[in-house]
């Protein structure tokens, strides 16, 4: 089960429909061996392309050094579908390289408009086997 605050739950889902018509994506770290998203760090996608997202591999480089300093993991890892539901692609799984990490996909497409319902789904992906979560929302962290 992924536990996010509804501050992260919210910025992931404005820089999703932010990006629109692109995929938006990001990472949200967190200490290491805690699963406790804290740090939110949207990135660009480097593909700019309302089917597929990439990170920049220079920015991607930068963020792991940065975790690392930190002592942080990459707690959640998430991108936005602009025209398909909440739901991994075959590429999504294929660049799912983090076992440990909370996958969340928004999903953007029409109909989804700043005051209509939206997709917001977890997943657990761990070599190729996708497996979807509950999401709990919470107001604030846990002390």
């Amino acid at each position: 089960m992924l536990t996010i605050t509804r501050e992260l739950h919210d910025a992931i889902v404005a820089h999703a429909r932010a990006d629109h018509p692109d995929e938006a994506c990001g990472v949200i770290a967190g200490p290491a061996g805690s699963d406790r998203p804290e740090r939110f760090i949207p990135m660009l996608n480097a593909a700019r392309s309302p089917t597929f997202y990439e990170f920049d591999s220079a920015d991607l480089f930068k963020l792991y050094r940065e975790m690392d300093d930190r002592d942080e993991e990459p707690v959640v890892v998430y991108h936005s579908h602009t025209a398909t539901e909440a739901y991994p692609s075959r590429t999504d799984v294929s660049y799912a390289s983090e076992p440990n990490a909370h996958y969340v996909l928004v999903s953007t497409a029409e109909g989804t408009g700043a005051d209509d319902p939206f997709q917001f789904r977890s997943f657990r992906i761990v070599e190729g086997v996708i497996t979807e979560e509950e999401v709990t929302i919470v107001e604030a962290p846990a002390a």
